[in-house]
């Protein structure tokens, strides 16, 4: 009696995007692997803030770090920032229209780490694992 076969799916030779996506992906993870980017983001995506309140919703961050991404996420143009003028001018940041665009990418990487990366530990804690 012959062994029914399962259709073996059809491999690709060619890679589904051009070569043109792995500059683009690498400059997304550069952006992404910068201490405190992707959390600044998110903190904004809270609403307009300045920079004590910024502060607030991130712990742990110093007031030099904050300052240098929030002015590297300015240039990019993925933060905004509004000079509110008078006696005590105070600057307050928002996300720009391209920052509000990166929070779709950033707000699946956030359900999905929810959903497979372990709360307790992260990748870094784990042991190598060996290979014998």
């Amino acid at each position: 009696m012959p062994v029914p076969q399962h259709p073996q799916p059809a491999r690709r030779t060619a890679h589904p995007q051009s070569t043109d996506a792995s500059p683009a992906i690498t400059r997304a993870f550069t952006l992404l692997s910068r201490r405190w980017n992707g959390l600044i983001l998110m903190a904004l995506a809270k609403g307009p803030a300045d920079f004590a309140q910024i502060r607030e919703r991130l712990p742990g961050i110093s007031n030099r770090m904050l300052a240098q991404r929030l002015q590297e996420l300015t240039v990019i143009d993925l933060v905004a920032q509004d000079v509110q003028p008078g006696l005590s001018s105070r600057t307050r940041y928002a996300l720009s229209p391209h920052g509000n665009a990166f929070l779709i990418p950033l707000a699946v990487l956030f359900l999905w780490a929810e959903d497979h990366l372990p709360a307790s530990s992260s990748p870094s804690d784990q042991p190598a694992a060996s290979g014998h």
